[in-house]
């Protein structure tokens, strides 16, 4: 069975069980997250968030792009959000290349055409990473200085949080 019937049937299961409907959708609490899409990361966990309480914002190395920038917006602005937790993570697959090298690859074997997205985003220091995705959000003109941006590092050995400076 593929992975997505599987996805499949276990939505009937869940769906069978489903007790959320009901949740508003602004987060209980006033929280929005963006973290690594690693299958390591089990955000609700790692937080103790239960359904409703947080947007959970994903990308590969938890990079704020535009896109998480216009999400952040939404879910700030008409949601009701008040702080924002960045979390990236120890052992990350976005500090083993460079940009240059997934174009390479790409290029290698899909032919030579550069389409969107040209850039990846990876890096080579997390905490400075972390640093510079928390000034990317404080430093949007539409984010306000009472808006809360933190930082942190998830150990996958440990499953402990560290809060990064900025």
């Amino acid at each position: 069975m593929s992975a997505i019937e599987e996805a499949l049937r276990a939505n009937e299961a869940y769906a069978a069980q489903f007790a959320w409907g009901d949740l508003p959708a602004p987060p209980a609490r006033k929280l929005v997250v963006l973290a690594c899409m690693d299958a390591r990361l089990i955000i609700s966990q790692i937080l103790g968030l239960k359904p409703g309480e947080a947007h959970i914002l994903r990308n590969a190395g938890g990079i704020v792009t535009d896109d998480v920038l216009r999400s952040v917006l939404i879910s700030h602005h008409l949601l009701g959000t008040q702080e924002m937790m960045i979390i990236e993570h120890t052992d990350c697959g976005m500090l083993t290349f460079t940009d240059d090298d997934l174009l390479g690859r790409l290029r290698q074997k899909m032919g030579t055409a550069v389409v969107a997205p040209a850039r990846f985003f990876a890096f080579r220091e997390l905490e400075a990473n972390v640093r510079e995705q928390i000034e990317k959000v404080r430093s949007h003109p539409w984010i306000p200085a009472q808006f809360v941006v933190r930082g942190f590092i998830y150990d996958v050995r440990t499953g402990r949080l560290r809060e990064v400076s900025a």
